[in-house]
């Protein structure tokens, strides 16, 4: 994976060369075709991963599904792993995505808000899950974006209804983990419902986590994990975000259906649909991080990892990343200089203009606000798109602000209006990959530099 127009990003500056071979580092780590071969074995007939024992002579028929912004890639590479032992599969992976597969079939569908091609890439799942039994083997291929990816409407709500609560969950600030609270209970796959679809087949899912602690409920809203939230936990994050009153009326009455206990809840923990269900996780963010880390360190860089956790609006957190920074540079600690600050994990922006950016060139922006003098930060998603924009993110260092001031920008106008993207493309600070096949949500480097 390689971080397009480097030359231009670099500018002669060393620390912005090292901050990009950092971040290329840590991404493709996490990789789909490197975190299968990793963590899948094939020896013989047998099929391991991450201790679970499979062996594939015992089985009728292996099947391959799943969803998520890694789902294309981690399903060609399973094609290479199982060579002639798939009967069949579907994936759901998005537009952009370029990676052919040849006996999984692979349906292109929208993210982040769902569209009508993931609800019949659903339903030509779920005709195929059906079809499977006891004696059967199905590899589920989860990674994130896999909610959007992966729409399957509970009766009597809409697609459409479904798009526009999401969109006002995410304009809202809501966290992943409250929207996909929500989304489990408006939805007949998500929640732990998929096992239910498979005819008492073993199933095996590997999954690529972009949700903060890894928990495979979370994860793509959890397809084939028991689910611990409830309807009125769904409830409670309208009521928080104060959205009951504007949300799709069938979604409230949906809702509050499910309170009352006239709608069936999400399969819970202990649920016998689970008795053969094994959960699997292969990549996260802190595989990410620990390939970066050790990538600063053979540049010259103390590491310090953060952790993988890191939550909270954008621009306050890269205040946060700021101030680290600061006290670097002041006591050496947490590292002495030069140091390598990393982080991971998923923060927010609650949208209060009409700009254009993402999370990550937002953090960038809230670093700006108050920058330690000499350092570089880069900020990046991991799957190679930065909210609803093509870039993945954006770098800044001492030369940003001082080109801001000859063009008549202003950090804070820009944080105000949520207008991160333009405030980089005219300085040439945004970074592009492209779609990278993977996602482990958010990654970030902050270079401190050492005594001149």
């Amino acid at each position: 994976m390689r971080i397009r127009d480097r030359d231009a990003l670099v500018r002669g500056g060393e620390r912005r060369a090292h901050a990009l071979a950092i971040i290329e580092a840590g991404i493709s780590a996490v990789l789909p075709e490197n975190v299968i071969r990793n963590a899948v074995k094939l020896d013989g007939d047998i099929f391991t991963v991450s201790g679970c024992r499979y062996d594939l002579s015992g089985y009728r028929h292996v099947f391959i599904a799943g969803g998520g912004k890694a789902s294309g890639t981690m399903a060609a590479e399973m094609e290479r792993l199982l060579d002639g032992r798939i009967a069949g599969g579907i994936v759901i992976d998005r537009y952009e995505a370029a990676i052919q597969t040849k006996v999984v079939k692979t349906v292109r569908a929208s993210h982040p808000l769902p569209d009508e091609s993931g609800v019949r890439g659903m339903r030509a799942m779920r005709d195929m899950l059906k079809a499977a039994g006891k004696g059967d083997l199905v590899v589920f291929l989860i990674s994130g974006g896999g909610s959007a990816l992966m729409p399957c409407p509970a009766p009597g709500v809409t697609l459409e209804d479904i798009t526009r609560l999401t969109d006002m969950l995410l304009k809202s600030g809501a966290t992943i983990a409250e929207i996909n609270c929500v989304r489990k209970h408006l939805s007949q796959s998500k929640g732990g419902r998929i096992p239910g679809w498979t005819g008492g087949a073993d199933v095996l899912s590997l999954i690529v986590s972009d949700v903060v602690g890894d928990d495979p409920g979370f994860i793509a809203s959890g397809p084939t994990a028991p689910d611990d939230t409830t309807y009125a936990d769904a409830l409670s994050v309208l009521e928080k975000y104060r959205l009951t009153d504007n949300a799709p009326p069938r979604i409230v009455s949906h809702i509050k259906a499910g309170v009352s206990g006239n709608v069936p809840e999400t399969p819970k923990p202990g649920d016998p649909a689970f008795d053969r269900v094994t959960n699997v996780v292969i990549a996260s963010g802190i595989v990410a991080l620990k390939a970066a880390a050790r990538k600063a360190e053979s540049l010259g860089y103390c590491p310090v990892i953060l952790g993988s956790r890191i939550k909270g609006e954008s621009k306050d957190v890269g205040l946060v990343h700021a101030g680290i920074a600061a006290e670097c540079l002041a006591s050496g600690h947490p590292a002495e200089p030069p140091a390598a600050i990393l982080s991971g994990g998923e923060t927010t922006v609650t949208v209060h203009g009409r700009g254009k950016g993402g999370r990550n060139q937002e953090f960038v922006l809230g670093y700006l606000r108050d920058y330690p003098p000499g350092t570089t930060v880069i900020s990046v998603d991991t799957d190679g798109i930065d909210g609803a924009t093509d870039a993945c993110g954006a770098i800044a260092d001492e030369t940003t602000l001082k080109r801001a001031a000859a063009r008549g920008l202003s950090v804070d106008r820009a944080l105000d209006a949520n207008d991160a993207a333009p405030f980089f493309q005219a300085l040439g600070d945004l970074v592009y990959t492209g779609p990278t096949g993977t996602n482990v949500s958010d990654l970030r480097c902050v270079l401190v530099p050492g005594p001149r």
